[in-house]
Parts: C-alpha cells; structure tokens; sequence
C-alpha cells in the first residue's frame, strides 16, 4: 500500500491538514484505501435497474463501474473497463442487454463481468485473430460486491466488506428506512461540477451549522433555523450521520428578530408561496433531514422534495456532484406536483444548494500556500457524539477519525 507523508497536528479531532485538500498523492491513496477499500459506496437506486438486463453506469471513487440486474433478476456489479485496451465498456448512463459491447473494438461482456465474446478472435480468411491459448475466462472484469438496503444499491471492491447494515448502524439504517418508504420513482437528475475537494462538499454536508447562516432562503422564508427543534444522530463508527429539524417554530424565529438580515429588512416574500408548501408525509414533523454515509454518499430530504446525491472525486481540486431526485410509485398527484415544485429549492441553481456549489471553491481558493495550516473543529465541543443541538461540527470530526483510520495517518 502507498503511504503518505503528511503529519497531522494534535490534537487530531479538531485539527485537520489543509494539504489533505491540496495534494495529488492524498488523492491517490484515497482510492486505494477508501474507495477501493473496505468501505460501501452508492451506486444508483434500484428503481434505476427495474428490469432484468437493465445496466447502468455509476462510480466508486473516480473509478468507473457498471451495476446490473440479470435475466433472474439478481444484482452484480463490476469495473467499467475493457480487457483489451482500457476503454469504458458502457459509455452512455446505461442501457438493458444481455451483453454489454465496448464501442472501441466490439469485445463484449455478460452482465456478470465476464467476457462473452472478442470480434475477430479467430482472425479474418484464416489470418491474424487471437492466440491459440487465449481464453475468455481469464478476462473477467473486477467484480464489486453489491447490496440492497432499503432501494438504495451499494458497491464494496472489498473481497468480504461488513455487513452493509451493520457499516450503517441501527440509528442510521432507521433514518435511510424512514426516507425510503416503499417502491422508489425516479424523477429526474443534475450534475454539477465544483471546482474543490471532494471533502470539502463532504464536510459541508456534516456542517449543520451553516445552513441557517449560509442559506438565506432558509431564513428568510423560515424554512430552517438553527434555534428550531432537531439534533444530531451519528453512528458508533462516526462516519455516518443524520441531521434532522422540524419547522421553525414561531418563538425560533423570535431568535432571529434582531439579526440584521437584509430580506427581513425590505419583508421579502414569496410571489408564489406553493413553492414551499409542504405535506407531513412521514408522520413526524420533522421537514428537514440530510443523511450521509461515508464516504461520500447523501440521502436528503427538505420538505417533501428527496434526492440522492452522490459525490464524485474528479481530481485533488475538483468533484462531480451527482443529483437523482425521486418519489414513491403511491404518490397522489398534489404530492407529486410538490416534489417537483420543491426541487427547485436544491441542485446547481437551487434556491437552497446554490451557495454550497459556491462555498467549497472559495475555501479551495485560499488554500494556496496554507499546506503547513490546519483547520479547526470545536463547534460543540471536541467529542464524537450525537448531540441534541445543530450548533456543532461533531459528525465532521467523526467523518476525519474513520478518515485517519483508514489512511493509517
């Protein structure tokens, strides 16, 4: 295994080395040890393979993969690179076959990896072709593990990786199981491209903190503050968490009376307020929940719009950032009519997520020359615990202590 020279400070929970963000040969271990590690990476939804011989293309890391369903139905999940000359087998999003077929020179393959045929194998009027020794089975591609939790199809290059329920933890599997009711529908997708780490997004994603500040649709339209009822759930690894709200109350935003905020100023409002209606689907109130899985997977739901979103390393300073919004197959047409209203509220332009596909680069940005600085996290204390207050960085400390165990830093 690669090892890396980079020291890191103490005390190390709430002190991270900005050269972790910076550097090309922490990108490269990252591969090697998280994403190609003994770790669950999301693939796709199983609402994204309904049929037999349904495929599509999906990711573990930067590293390209294929997941599958075969003619009995059952899941397999392998490298999207040809055994010949290295080109991606699938090139489109996917597609359904019993054989997938490299474009570059036609060698084709099952749906279970394994090489089905080679074009010209035995050579053109008698000449050229393959080697008389030659055998398809040795070419089978790198196979992943997959499972199903909930809708959701996970993918481990790990040869016996933890049962995915017990990497996720019971607190944790409870809340993907809340969110993901009954038969998924898939409703659309986003892509977007920021221009930073990809652990900077992760460690937005584990900052509850800055919604409320960063988000001014949320404050202004009294979606989501900080003094509204939620918490903190993370799991006992501390990879994994939940941060959860329910509606502001009106004494929360008694708490921001006197914040000088510019929409409460000049009394913004709404000239279409449907946007933000909402329904009480899951029967508990609480209208805000991010969930995330190290190390790069997030199951959102803000009011009744939800997403998977799938953070994509491109390089050391750049990420791909992969949005599937869905429903349920039992929604009724008002709620479906909301979903699709309410997910205007995230995404690359979202009234919501803009800002965090901004925020990222501007930390990148500064990083120039601030390889021996680190950052701090003492938001909440020093500890890695779930907590009953969203003013804390405690599920970013957890996601750098499994981060360090798996790097061996």
């Amino acid at each position: 295994m690669a090892t890396l020279d980079l020291h890191w400070p103490e005390p190390r929970i709430t002190r991270v080395p900005y050269a972790l963000y910076t550097r090309q040969d922490v990108f490269e271990v990252e591969r090697e040890r998280l994403f190609m590690g003994p770790t669950w990476n999301f693939l796709c939804m199983e609402a994204e393979l309904p049929k037999p011989c349904d495929y599509r293309a999906s990711w573990v890391g930067d590293v390209p993969v294929i997941v599958t369903r075969d003619e009995n139905g059952e899941l397999h999940g392998f490298e999207n690179r040809c055994a010949h000359r290295g080109a991606l087998i699938c090139v489109g999003p996917g597609g359904n076959g019993t054989r997938i077929a490299c474009v570059y020179h036609g060698w084709t393959y099952d749906l279970k990896g394994n090489l089905a045929s080679v074009t010209f194998r035995h050579g053109v009027n008698r000449q050229g072709g393959m080697p008389a020794d030659f055998k398809l089975e040795d070419h089978r591609r790198r196979p992943l593990v997959v499972a199903n939790f909930a809708g959701l199809l996970f993918g481990s290059f790990a040869p016996n990786p933890p049962p995915l329920a017990d990497y996720l933890g019971e607190e944790i599997a409870a809340r993907i199981r809340r969110v993901m009711r009954g038969p998924a529908r898939v409703l659309g997708y986003n892509s977007q491209i920021l221009n930073n780490n990809w652990k900077l997004y992760i460690e937005n994603v584990k900052d509850p903190y800055h919604a409320s500040l960063l988000h001014l649709f949320f404050n202004t339209f009294r979606l989501n503050r900080l003094s509204a009822q939620g918490g903190i759930i993370i799991d006992s690894s501390g990879g994994n968490h939940v941060s959860y709200s329910k509606a502001a109350s009106d004494r929360a935003s008694a708490d921001y009376s006197g914040t000088d905020l510019r929409a409460q100023r000049e009394g913004y409002r709404l000239a279409d307020p449907s946007l933000i209606a909402s329904r009480d689907e899951f029967g508990d109130g609480i209208t805000l929940q991010i969930l995330s899985v190290f190390p790069n997977f997030v199951l959102q739901q803000i009011q009744n719009c939800l997403c998977t979103r799938q953070v994509v390393p491109r390089a050391h300073d750049q990420t791909e950032l992969l949005w599937t919004y869905f429903g349920f197959a039992d929604d009724d047409e008002e709620l479906g009519r909301m979903r699709l209203k309410q997910s205007n509220l995230v995404g690359p332009g979202g009234y919501v997520s803009m800002e965090d596909g901004a925020v990222g680069n501007f930390v990148q940005r500064a990083l120039a020359g601030a390889d021996g600085d680190n950052e701090l996290l003492e938001m909440g204390g020093r500890e890695i615990s779930s907590q009953a207050t969203r003013a804390t960085e405690s599920p970013i400390r957890g996601f750098w202590k499994v981060y360090r165990e798996l790097m061996g830093l």
